[in-house]
């Protein structure tokens, strides 16, 4: 197993210890038990090396064909520590994401961490959904392009512990002006509509923006 995989598996345990811990009432000792290990494990962690997100030089064209293949479920790893998409992330989303055709789908299980009004999960996580996926749009249409405005009307509820899925497309583009739409949906119910518009930018000027490593 390569250290990528195990990272996530341990960030797949921490968000679940997370969700639990949130979603469980806990005695006075069994915190107590619980504050003990977490010192331990912070103390381990804290001993390792710093660790800066960056990209390899190269890495381009993997950040433009982040999804190839239609009907595949796999994470988005060009950054794995994404919060919504990345698998190496514990306070993240921890999303899947496939294509189906020009359409860009990511469905996830917002647990019990993720809650804003009792039994339904925070707008913002829902809104962060729509535009990791919307940013998945670019991939399948060769671009690089940052968000300028999001609008989000919210039409139902967001369960927590239930899938639900967002699905984005390319609506229009105008030059630089890239528009995408969003629906979010849980058991084929519409839970929220979204409008974007995106601005592409030139990807030698992006990369200058960012570390990369040799």
């Amino acid at each position: 197993m390569i250290n990528e995989d195990r990272r996530v598996r341990a960030a797949t345990q921490l968000r679940e210890l997370g969700h639990e811990f949130v979603s469980r009432e806990l005695s006075d000792e069994q915190l107590e038990v619980i504050e003990g290990h977490i010192t331990q494990l912070l103390e381990l962690v804290s001993a390792g090396r710093p660790r800066e997100r960056v990209l390899a030089k190269g890495s381009l064209a993997q950040f433009k064909m982040a999804i190839p293949e239609e009907g595949r479920h796999e994470r988005h790893q060009l950054f794995s520590d994404s919060i919504v998409s990345g698998g190496a992330n514990p306070m993240g989303l921890g999303g899947y994401l496939w294509r189906e055709k020009d359409v860009a789908v990511m469905e996830v299980t917002l647990g019990k961490a993720f809650e804003g009004a009792p039994g339904r999960a925070h707008g913002g996580i829902v809104a962060a959904l729509i535009d990791e996926t919307m940013g998945l749009v670019l991939a399948i249409n060769d671009e690089l392009a940052f968000t300028v405005q999001l609008d989000i009307t919210y039409i139902a509820p967001t369960p927590i512990n239930e899938p639900i899925t967002a699905r984005a497309w390319l609506e229009k583009r105008d030059g630089r002006k890239l528009s995408i739409a969003t629906k979010v949906e849980a058991h084929s119910v519409l839970i929220a509509e979204a409008k974007a518009l995106f601005i592409s930018v030139d990807p030698e000027k992006f990369l200058d923006q960012l570390s990369v490593a040799p």
